[in-house]
């Protein structure tokens, strides 16, 4: 239960807008982005001659600490009780500026922004007076509906301090036992029978050449130790609602199907067997397993989606398994999404992948390094590996019209960032394990961005490696050769460091360096009401000021759910995860902003129609209330489930709703004075 009313946002303990209005008005340079386009003085002066306007400056940068010290003194010593700022985007410095007139002492929301930036000196730069008017009347807008704004306050919630992290690999684990560390009780599930995630199917990690499963192992064993943290494997998310800091979770976890005491027998009875994921399909393994030696749990579990539900026969018995999933409900203050990525899957024939045997992922070449006995010669279809070429960039940086898309149209424009450095850390083993073989590397670029990852590059330049290059739009061509050849493939390029030279590479082993795709989560995206960017992975709201949050309050991001990262930096984007939540929940409460929905009992007849459109569970609904000895209907909103989306608002037949901070008076006001007559003879600066 709330510990406060959460109320509607408006603050009625401070002066309401009958008080005389002083408006100050600053137009930001923004070093150049929009002086360079818009006479930004002149602007000032036209806005300093509105009714209202006590004071009209302009500066460089008025987002700096000198900036908006000018504001705050504006606010202490002359009076301005409205402020009305032209500068950037508001999603970069909007919280900036509210902070500003906040430590003023000014309501946080006596505010507006207008984005000259964006909106204006970016798209009209060829056109300085137009670009100057256009600006007078963007600002105009923004003094028309500071005179209306009225002095909200955020909605205060209660919050349970009980963070759900899911994913179990390497981001999720960190997220999960840094919120611990802050004093919150944590719930860890992961959808697979085993945590670890992509992290335990490598061997070493770069930069630092540690052995991955070893360090993953440190990690997993101070989070099943922490008290604070309970973890759930087998299990996903089915059910949530509430908002932040109280979000009703269900969560469906199926059972292992098999004791640790009987499992070991299990697996040796059991006759069937599928590809194994683990060793991305290069062995096989039974239904029921352990993916790798030190794997938590240490027991054993079924893969329920491919057991046939038949009896194995073991000591004697027919022994039927059977999963009893169990539903687990709790509540959570804030939900941390770490779901992880999979490798790119080449389409079939993609570099002949799939049809060649000797053409493998280079996630599949860890694997089977891991898997060759130490000193054992490398071999695939049966015969020595002595030349290999190393394909860069398959599945990342695609071009329409050139690869082939994915299910939903789009192809991988991206840069998957973590493959470049990937294949030279890998070749680099390759020759320290077997010397005498001679490594192709052919890339469109090398992207070694991370700190000391140059390095490798300069070593495989001096193993010998060589080194090709090839335009996007012309890629390679893998073929086979004719039985009885000197080697199985034939790699073709056209190499850009010859100046467009054909060159054949006959190999043994092609390995394509495959990029990052994010995980299928859409049940996810239903559920939350979170957003995917066009790359497909989930979207933070601002990739520098709020870098892991996403549009819904209290819902954050942690590691490759969100892009492409080394490990490096999906500890550190855990780590922001974690921190973020402990900045929602260690005070028991939470705080969002007022621009919610507002209803005008005395306007409200009940029709429903806002309920109808609302796309927010239990943002508004139908009450029915007694007045006048009879009962009628009127709508209510949750502030604390209220997005502030407006669908209510133009649903309404008889106007009785509006945003808190965006009223319909206020917009009519800013249309208004965008259609204002400009002074005549502006004359702008070069």
């Amino acid at each position: 239960m709330p510990d406060e009313p959460a109320g509607n946002g408006l603050d009625k303990s401070l002066p309401t807008s009958s008080e005389a209005l002083r408006i100050g008005v600053y137009t930001c340079y923004c070093g150049g982005n929009i002086s360079d386009a818009v006479d930004c003085e002149l602007v000032a002066r036209t806005l300093g001659g509105f009714p209202d306007v006590v004071v009209s400056r302009t500066n460089m940068s008025m987002c700096s600490d000198a900036g908006q010290s000018i504001i705050e003194e504006d606010i202490r010593q002359m009076g301005v009780n409205r402020v009305v700022i032209g500068a950037c985007a508001p999603s970069l410095h909007e919280s900036t500026f509210r902070n500003t007139v906040e430590r003023a002492g000014l309501n946080r929301y006596y505010y507006h922004h207008v984005g000259l930036r964006e909106q204006d000196s970016w798209v009209h730069g060829h056109d300085r007076l137009s670009a100057t008017e256009k600006a007078i009347r963007l600002m105009a807008a923004g003094v028309a509906k500071a005179r209306l704004l009225e002095p909200l306050d955020a909605i205060r919630l209660h919050a349970e301090k009980h963070a759900l992290v899911i994913g179990g690999g390497v981001a999720g684990l960190k997220s999960a036992l840094d919120c611990a560390r802050r004093g919150m009780q944590v719930t860890l599930i992961e959808k697979t029978p085993f945590l670890g995630g992509r992290m335990a199917q490598l061997e070493n990690t770069f930069p630092t050449g540690e052995h991955a499963r070893t360090a993953l192992a440190g990690l997993i064993e101070s989070v099943v130790e922490d008290p604070r943290i309970t973890t759930h494997t087998g299990a996903q998310l089915t059910s949530v609602s509430g908002n932040v800091g109280d979000f009703k979770v269900e969560i469906t976890k199926q059972s292992r199907g098999v004791t640790s005491e009987l499992g070991e027998k299990l697996i040796a009875a059991c006759e069937k067997n599928v590809p194994d994921e683990f060793n991305y399909g290069l062995t096989r393994r039974g239904i029921i397993y352990r993916p790798y030696s030190g794997c938590f749990p240490p027991s054993p579990a079924v893969d329920w989606e491919n057991y046939d539900g038949l009896p194995i026969e073991c000591d004697g018995r027919s022994i039927v398994l059977e999963n009893q999933p169990q539903v687990i409900k709790l509540t959570a203050g804030a939900i941390v999404i770490a779901t992880g990525f999979n490798p790119y899957e080449p389409a079939q024939g993609e570099y002949g992948y799939g049809e060649l045997p000797e053409v493998v992922t280079l996630p599949q070449l860890i694997r089977k390094l891991a898997l060759l006995e130490e000193g054992a010669e490398l071999e695939i279809n049966e015969h020595a590996v002595r030349d290999i070429v190393l394909l860069h960039c398959v599945g990342s940086r695609q071009i329409e019209g050139i690869h082939q898309p994915q299910p939903d149209g789009q192809v991988n424009n991206y840069c998957s960032r973590v493959c470049c450095t990937a294949t030279l850390y890998e070749s680099l083993e390759l020759k320290e394990r077997f010397p005498d073989i001679h490594l192709y590397d052919v890339h469109e670029d090398i992207r070694t961005y991370g700190r000391g990852h140059e390095e490798f590059y300069r070593q495989t330049l001096e193993n010998g490696t060589v080194i090709l290059r090839y335009q996007g739009e012309n890629p390679p061509v893998v073929e086979a050769l004719e039985a009885g050849d000197t080697h199985p493939l034939v790699v073709r390029l056209e190499d850009q460091l010859t100046w467009g030279e054909t060159i054949e590479i006959p190999a043994d082993m092609v390995v394509l360096a495959v990029g990052m795709m994010p995980r299928p989560v859409k049940d996810l995206i239903d559920m939350l009401k979170i957003s995917p960017g066009k790359d497909r992975f989930l979207l933070e709201v601002h990739p520098k000021l709020r870098p892991v949050e996403t549009a819904v309050p209290g819902v954050v991001l942690a590691g490759t759910a969100q892009g492409p990262m080394t490990i490096q930096e999906s500890v550190s984007a855990a780590e922001a995860a974690a921190a973020k939540v402990a900045c929602l929940l260690s005070l028991g409460r939470v705080e969002l902003e007022p621009f919610v929905a507002r209803v005008n009992a005395e306007l409200c007849e009940g029709s429903g129609a806002c309920v109808e459109v609302c796309a927010y569970e239990n943002a508004i609904s139908l009450d029915t209330i007694r007045q006048n000895g009879g009962e009628i209907r009127r709508a209510v909103v949750s502030a604390a489930n209220c997005s502030g989306c407006g669908n209510c608002v133009s649903a309404c037949p008889h106007g009785a709703i509006d945003i808190q901070g965006w009223t319909l008076k206020q917009y009519e006001a800013m249309v208004d004075a965008l259609a204002l007559d400009l002074p005549g003879g502006l004359e702008v600066s070069a």
